[in-house]
């Protein structure tokens, strides 16, 4: 027969937690508990502080202004470019061999010159920042070889002329 072991009466048997109660308002219904209880009644206060002394119609229009205030906030901040961005410059001979000999402002330049650079593979693999010139680029860069893609803005904005 095997032996049975017998329980050690020295450990004591740890007490059971009381769960949360929850209060309940009709049977099968949960209610929340009082904290949650409070803080909405809290806010409801805030509100009635917010809209005291005047009528229901009145604290609507107060918030329907606020709205629209809002939107034309919004508005105001959308940015337009400058106009002296959008003036046609002349390219020099050197930056026609590149970009072409009309007349352009520097945002339609410069993405003339990366529509080049990537057509040509000119970005460097590894530094994704450096351009590696060919000769017509080498000519406008000033004779260096690599250029950094934001000093190359620098380079060409000598071989435009308003």
């Amino acid at each position: 027969m095997a032996k049975r072991r017998r329980k050690s009466k020295s450990r004591k048997s740890k007490p059971r937690r009381k769960k949360k109660s929850t209060r309940r308002s009709k049977p099968g219904r949960k209610r929340t508990t009082r904290r949650r209880a409070t803080k909405r009644r809290g806010k409801a206060r805030k509100a009635k502080r917010r809209t005291k002394g005047r009528g229901k119609k009145k604290a609507r229009k107060v918030k329907r202004r606020t709205k629209g205030r809002r939107k034309k906030a919004r508005r105001k901040g959308r940015r337009r470019p400058s106009a002296a961005f959008m003036k046609p410059l002349k390219p020099s001979a050197l930056l026609a061999a590149v970009v072409g000999s009309k007349p352009l402002p520097r945002t339609e330049v410069t993405k003339k010159l990366w529509k080049y650079i990537k057509r040509n593979k000119l970005q460097d693999r590894i530094k994704r920042r450096m351009i590696n010139a060919d000769a017509a680029l080498k000519a406008v860069f000033g004779g260096k070889k690599k250029v950094d893609m934001f000093q190359m803005t620098k380079l060409v904005s000598r071989h435009l002329k308003g």
